[in-house]
């Protein structure tokens, strides 16, 4: 029983780390989130700013939005309560404030589904079927349902895609180099996990998103000359 018990919670990690990996085929490089502005309106300058961009996001609008959304996605999808997933859905796709961020978290979940149906995770592709536009959350949640990763290690591998992705952005338009980089990920470690743990206890009505600075950011790069990235 415990061998059994043990090599289900393995075969757990093991789907976490690879819906966390980069290699997930969800065209997640080609967005910066509006961090491309930043760098460009002179916002993020160097690792201290580019620190204080990031872990204000985190401790802001992940922790009291993106992630606790992401926990009901996620009980929704395990209990197979398509009325709640469909809600709460819905809700995540409200949430982008700009033309870029939605269509971003749209595309991001058409990959992921296609992915899902070709891998033939039955229970996921059911769930997003019965959507009219899945957001990126949505199909993240299901498809770690469907893989069997529980609540913690489903939410901990979405939100350090995110921020590996945002600090992959990072690099490619600010002068910064990769050792930077990593320090920036270990700095972050501890804000992320307070992050999962306020997502955990917030009750519906405590959830709150504002980020002004990044929405002004992604609403000027949708119009910006030279670009990297698509948001």
């Amino acid at each position: 029983m415990m061998t059994s018990m043990s090599t289900a919670r393995t075969s757990g990690r093991l789907a976490m780390l690879q819906l966390a990996s980069p290699l997930l085929p969800v065209g997640a490089y080609a967005y910066s989130q509006g961090l491309e502005r930043a760098v460009h309106d002179g916002h993020v300058v160097d690792a201290p700013t580019a620190q204080r961009w990031i872990l204000d996001l985190v401790s802001g609008p992940v922790a009291h939005f993106d992630a606790p959304v992401f926990v009901r996605l996620h009980g929704a999808a395990l209990a197979r309560d398509a009325a709640s997933f469909t809600r709460w859905n819905r809700r995540a796709i409200a949430s982008r404030e700009t033309r870029e961020l939605r269509a971003e978290s749209l595309q991001m979940a058409a990959s992921l589904g296609t992915l899902a149906r070709e891998l033939r995770l039955g229970d996921a592709v059911a769930l997003l079927d019965g959507l009219d536009r899945p957001a990126f959350p949505a199909a993240f949640a299901a498809c770690a349902v469907a893989l069997g990763v529980d609540v913690d290690d489903a939410l901990t591998a979405y939100l350090y895609g995110w921020l590996e992705n945002q600090v992959a952005a990072l690099l490619k338009v600010a002068p910064l180099g990769q050792a930077a980089g990593q320090r920036l990920l270990l700095e972050a470690h501890e804000p992320l996990a307070s992050a999962i743990a306020i997502a955990m206890t917030l009750a519906d009505d405590e959830l709150a998103s504002s980020a002004p600075g990044l929405a002004l950011s992604s609403a000027f790069h949708e119009t910006q000359y030279s670009r990297l990235f698509r948001s």
